[in-house]
């Protein structure tokens, strides 16, 4: 073998052994997708649906060969609902090179988060952040979600007390959180918009007080028909259970917050009658129906508050993945938003803004021990 040749089989040879290792990495790299929310703690209800959901999802795109041929890897990070653990979730998930985040769940540690993201041009899709600062405010053009926001929600309870239940002294209430508070300002500004009712009591309360008497006291002064409350089960359970020890027949009203079986098992009896917002009921959709039940084949219990939104969620942002056929964030962005994607919540895409379009919420109340639609 001449010089020419050897230094041209050299060459080759090394060119071959570093093609290897570089496709096989290209093979192995997986597509990484953050599950951010409350997986432990009192609020765990509402972030264990989500990621049940990715899980389901997960194990069927891979099953059939994964997307762009990668597979799905979720990286779940717990963060109980609380801002401040939201943002090390955050910076925990943009070092480890997530594609894109389903979560968070609650409306403050979504905010708190969402700053890390942004910087990041990470995409983040939440089933269940409503406050509307979040889309509204144009700051965070990478988050999106599968519910409407707090405005809608509450211009839907308003209403109905006013027209439906014909109320006339309400008392509002909140836990001055960004979500609790959010939807409460909201409410009592529609409420007041109506000329034959009277918002009589505005006060926000502490959450994870030992004792409600104070508040329970201020709405039996102002003989208030109905509390419209802004915040999460905990809370509420305490208050309900409380009122109707005192004999109190006053109207509780709440927001999706509320709307979730862990609810109604904390209130217990007193659970009975209350009003809440939630979700439009897609139960009756196929892929819900589908959904549902392979949450009941593989965990043996319902599935649980927002699993639905979360479940859109994740289809939603594969799809855009594969629409794109890159994780680049920029190309993906504009697919979710070009992009039709069937849901357990029926067709949906993304506004300018992101916010899923056509999706809502319906006033539920707690009949025999479950929510029911009202109609």
């Amino acid at each position: 073998m001449n010089h020419a040749n050897l230094f041209r089989w050299i060459l080759c040879a090394i060119f071959f052994f570093a093609f290897i290792p570089f496709s096989f990495a290209q093979k192995a790299d997986t597509i990484k997708i953050g599950i951010a929310g409350a997986h432990t703690g009192d609020l765990a209800s509402y972030g264990l649906p989500t990621v049940r959901a990715a899980e389901l999802i997960a194990g069927k795109v891979n099953a059939q060969g994964g997307i762009l041929g990668r597979k799905v890897e979720l990286l779940v990070e717990d963060e109980a609902c609380k801002p401040e653990l939201a943002t090390n979730v955050a910076t925990k998930l943009v070092s480890a090179r997530a594609h894109a985040v389903i979560g968070h769940i609650c409306s403050g540690a979504t905010k708190a988060a969402l700053g890390t993201y942004k910087d990041a041009g990470m995409i983040v899709i939440s089933p269940s952040a409503t406050s509307p600062e979040l889309t509204y405010s144009g700051q965070y053009p990478n988050f999106h979600r599968t519910i409407a926001p707090d405005d809608a929600q509450a211009r839907l309870v308003a209403d109905f007390a006013v027209k439906n239940l014909e109320l006339k002294k309400i008392a509002v209430i909140h836990d001055k959180g960004d979500y609790g508070k959010g939807f409460a300002e909201f409410a009592k500004k529609y409420l007041e918009e109506s000329a034959n009712t009277q918002v009589v009591l505005y006060e926000g309360i502490t959450p994870g007080a030992m004792d409600y008497s104070a508040i329970v006291q201020k709405i039996r002064h102002v003989r208030a028909d109905a509390v419209v409350y802004g915040g999460y089960h905990p809370e509420a359970a305490s208050i309900v259970q409380l009122m109707r020890r005192r004999n109190m027949k006053t109207i509780f009203i709440s927001d999706d917050g509320v709307k979730d079986q862990t609810f109604i098992k904390v209130a217990g009896p007193a659970a009975e009658g209350v009003y809440a917002s939630g979700p439009m009921d897609t139960t009756n959709n196929p892929q819900a129906i589908a959904a549902i039940n392979e949450h009941k084949k593989a965990y043996g219990t319902e599935p649980g508050a927002f699993y639905l939104n979360a479940y859109s969620a994740m289809l939603s942002v594969l799809n855009a993945i594969r629409q794109a056929k890159t994780t680049d964030s920029e190309a993906v962005l504009k697919a979710l938003r070009a992009h039709v994607t069937d849901t357990p919540l029926g067709k949906i895409k993304y506004n300018n803004q992101g916010d899923a379009i056509g999706v809502g919420f319906s006033i539920y109340q707690v009949k025999n021990g479950v929510y029911v639609e009202m109609k």
